[in-house]
């Protein structure tokens, strides 16, 4: 049976993107989890305006809230550029992002929607945090390999190399 040019180059792209699918989730956590990182630091370098700040919103127990936010993009972040634990930490990121969302970045959420939420960075990184929780940290990354240490199923088209 006669194939057409347009289903045989059809094909090829779906196998050419199916083959560079691993990309997404990787990029997605180096540049998520540096950011995350970086800005963790920055927190734990500055405590007291964090603290400070955190007060001013109404934040619960404003310093211990600083410490546990400041740890978790600290660590959170390395995990997510190692792939270790990146469901585990994206999620715990989202719910941090989705707090500075709702609190310290409300006002310009409000006033972005629906146009340019983009410009509300918490936004997009509880957008691409969701996406790894979902999706996974993909081949490229510790999880990966403790999974298949484990014998543990694979990604489900997140990222496999086919």
């Amino acid at each position: 049976m006669d194939i057409s040019p347009v289903r045989r180059l059809a094909l090829l792209c779906r196998k050419i993107t199916n083959s560079l699918a691993w990309i997404a989730p990787l990029l997605t956590r180096l540049v998520i989890g540096l950011g995350l990182h970086i800005t963790g630091d920055g927190k734990l370098k500055n405590l007291d305006r964090v603290t400070s700040f955190f007060g001013s919103l109404g934040i619960p127990f404003p310093h211990a809230n600083a410490i546990f936010v400041a740890l978790l993009e600290f660590v959170g972040g390395l995990c997510l550029i190692l792939g270790l634990g990146t469901r585990f930490f994206a999620f715990l990121l989202s719910c941090s992002l989705l707090v500075a969302v709702l609190t310290a970045d409300r006002a310009d959420f409000v006033k972005k929607i629906p146009a340019d939420l983009t410009d509300v960075t918490s936004f997009v990184y509880l957008m691409f945090l969701i996406w790894l929780v979902l999706y996974g940290a993909g081949v490229v990354s510790v999880d990966y390999l403790i999974a298949r240490r484990l014998k543990l199923d694979g990604p489900r088209d997140n990222g496999s190399i086919s």
